[in-house]
């Protein structure tokens, strides 16, 4: 919205600057950040007052990890509901309205919603149910459908979003899926990384840290995606008025920071799947327009680790009455093994560093 001011800057010269897109990345991540700081222990407070706490599974369910997390008990959830106003309030505020940017907004709403729902039933309920796993699975759907109705439907979007890019290759493997198919690529892209982070929200700081490495790289992509000079010399799909999904990423680094300083262990509060389900159907949504969500499976690597540990899980406990792991997901795992609650978040965050650094890399190799 503040960028339309760029317009006047016959009158207030500094105002030309608005038309810069770093620059309002930026004040996208300092607004973000800022809200978030402030709202944090107003928020906190009144999920506190209204009894809000995150429902934990008891010792006969998990073992040992229910004497390792006796602490968590009293802490409340729906900490998802600070970074969605924080993220928010800052594109609102700094980021230029087209079809990427709006449809981005709504994904993310309709996810938190989703969250906030089964995170609600919950804590009403006093136990780790809440909305049942096909009822979140048709919502996904839904989204998933309404998303594609809204792209296909733009002449800014439909040509482009028809297109499927893969990592180091030059040009688009395909110039126009078929329907079905690209309902099923969105599909799976969405449902994936909205599973993937609530998986890896298990411990003090873990997914919002893993979060905001991989939002700084796709803020990164987002604005080369939007440069035609840029994107023409990185041998990737020049995507016009995507770059202004940079402006989303921004704000989820600054909301996810503000989050972190509360969620550092020991935590004030969690983010639930208000925040998880949301934040992973939103990166999601922007790497699928970006043409980069592929390359999602190495920038967040992290998040794949952690799927994939769980199916393993359930696949040997299944075929073999083994488990690979002492609990899944795996930071469960190391947990167990004697590894601290800070160790395992750290040493998760410098892989998750490197999965990003891998990511970028995947930019100039083509």
């Amino acid at each position: 919205m503040l960028s339309y001011l760029s317009q006047y800057e016959e009158v207030f010269g500094p105002l030309r600057l608005l038309r810069f897109l770093t620059l309002r990345m930026l004040f996208a991540a300092g607004t973000a950040l800022f809200i978030g700081y402030i709202l944090g222990p107003w928020l906190i407070g009144l999920l506190g007052r209204l009894s809000f706490q995150q429902s934990f599974r008891d010792e006969s369910e998990v073992g040992k990890l229910a004497e390792l997390h006796l602490g968590k008990k009293n802490t409340p959830t729906m900490g998802g509901l600070l970074i969605f106003v924080s993220v928010s309030v800052s594109v609102l505020l700094w980021a230029q309205f087209n079809v990427w940017t709006l449809t981005a907004l709504f994904v993310y709403t309709s996810l938190t919603s989703l969250g906030f729902l089964d995170d609600y039933l919950k804590v009403s309920k006093r136990n780790s149910k809440g909305f049942p796993s096909r009822g979140k699975l048709i919502w996904q759907g839904l989204t998933a459908a309404a998303t594609l109705v809204i792209l296909l439907n733009n002449p800014m979007s439909v040509d482009k979003v028809q297109e499927l890019w893969l990592p180091f290759v030059k040009n688009a493997v395909m110039t126009q899926m078929p329907l079905w198919a690209l309902f099923g690529f969105l599909f799976l892209v969405l449902v994936g990384a909205s599973n993937a982070i609530n998986v890896t929200d298990g411990v003090d700081g873990l997914a919002i840290g893993c979060t905001i490495t991989v939002a700084i790289v796709y803020s990164i992509m987002a604005y080369a995606a939007g440069n035609f000079i840029i994107s023409e010399y990185l041998l990737i799909s020049h995507v016009p008025g995507v770059g202004e999904l940079g402006i989303i990423c921004a704000a989820i680094v600054g909301g996810g920071l503000a989050f972190l300083w509360y969620n550092a262990h020991p935590a004030e509060i969690f983010m639930g799947d208000t925040g998880s389900l949301a934040l992973g159907g939103l990166v999601g949504v922007i790497a699928f327009m970006t043409h980069q969500a592929v390359t999602l499976i190495l920038v967040g690597g992290i998040f794949v680790m952690e799927t994939v540990s769980v199916i393993l899980q359930v696949m040997s406990f299944k075929s073999t009455g083994k488990r690979i792991f002492r609990m899944a997901p795996i930071h469960h795992h190391f947990e167990l093994k004697g590894w601290a609650e800070t160790k395992v978040v750290i040493r998760f965050w410098i892989l998750s560093l490197i999965f990003a650094f891998a990511g970028l890399a995947t930019l100039k190799i083509r």
